[in-house]
């Protein structure tokens, strides 16, 4: 098969495909075989891409977490699917399992959701890890309710596009920063109820004006650095701020214990690294959940960009621009 492998941590130039051989069969009792129709791109993967796997042994290595693609073949103990289903799914990517930048991969069917039905490959392919980020740092890490009031840095992103739709689909009201008025746009068709155009306005100070001077129960952090630490004076006393970064070690701790908050942090990669299999489970039932919403028009994902295999390095600029709406996506074979 084709596969898009890193043959060493540097710039994007160190991803290049060649054929290497199909994932290795016999299957495994409980796994599927899946023929790649496309792998979406996230952060994670030029972060690994630059400084390297978590498994600097297992090299050359082939990124991409998320992908959608087609049941090939089934091992003898698989239940829930069969040779021809449509599946999408967060697996592989870190350096240890193979990832999706390739034209087949393996994966345990425990892991696996069924593909929504309504969207294309693509689409799909660039769900997997936002949609569980968003949910995780929301309705897990964060315990978002009905009426809360939450604000969510840059909404017009990966992660921060589905969780305006994930706060809106739980009653929440959103208020959210942009740098553009295209940005803007985008995110007002998505159910942002007030926006924050950072570069020109002190955005804890119009989450303050929003709120009448509370603060919002939740703040949504997909920035990191100082973004952080500077958002915890928007966050109401006793409420919630959950961030998807490591917090810098130069972060201002006072606000946030003189106004009791409670911290939150996301990293949906835990189960997949440490081989939680419960939580694995459960990640799979969130794209199930996210599927359905998705076929009944409630959910949407934005692919703003997609690439050949071969133009894998391409992808990976244009992601480090930074300034990217929505995801990017690698197409695989003619699908």
């Amino acid at each position: 098969m084709k596969a898009v492998l890193m043959t060493a941590a540097g710039s994007p130039e160190v991803l290049q495909v060649q054929d290497i051989p199909n994932p290795a069969v016999p299957l495994g009792e409980s796994e599927l075989l899946v023929r790649l129709h496309a792998a979406g791109i996230n952060p994670i993967d030029t972060k690994l891409r630059k400084r390297g796997t978590f498994y600097p042994d297992k090299m050359p290595a082939i990124l991409g977490c998320d992908g959608a693609g087609v049941v090939e073949a089934v091992g003898a103990g698989v239940q829930k699917f069969r040779v021809g289903d449509e599946v999408y799914f967060c697996n592989g990517g870190l350096g240890g399992h193979q990832g999706n930048y390739a034209e087949y991969t393996t994966i345990d069917e425990r892991f696996v959701a069924r593909k929504p039905a309504s969207v294309s490959f693509a689409e799909a392919a660039a769900a997997p890890l936002v949609l569980i980020t968003a949910w995780e740092a929301l309705y897990e890490r964060g315990r978002l309710e009905p009426g809360e009031r939450v604000l969510i840095h840059a909404g017009a992103g990966g992660v921060g596009h589905v969780a305006i739709q994930l706060a809106k689909l739980k009653g929440a009201d959103v208020c959210t920063t942009v740098s553009s008025q295209e940005k803007a746009d985008f995110v007002q068709k998505l159910g942002a109820d007030h926006l924050i155009f950072y570069k020109e306005t002190d955005f804890v100070q119009a989450a303050l004006d929003w709120t009448n001077g509370e603060g919002v129960d939740l703040a949504f952090d997909t920035i990191g650095g100082e973004t952080f630490h500077k958002t915890f004076p928007a966050v109401r006393v006793y409420g919630d701020i959950v961030t998807i970064l490591e917090p810098d070690a130069n972060t201002v701790w006072k606000a946030a214990r003189l106004r009791n908050l409670r911290i939150g942090l996301e990293l949906m990669l835990t189960p997949m690294l440490q081989g939680i299999v419960e939580a694995q489970q459960h990640q799979a039932e969130i794209l199930e959940q996210c599927a359905q919403w998705i076929d009944a028009g409630k959910l949407k994902i934005q692919v703003s960009n997609t690439f050949s295999l071969k133009e894998a390095a391409k992808a990976h600029h244009l992601l480090e621009t930074g300034s990217v709406t929505g995801k990017i996506v690698l197409l695989i074979g003619e699908k």
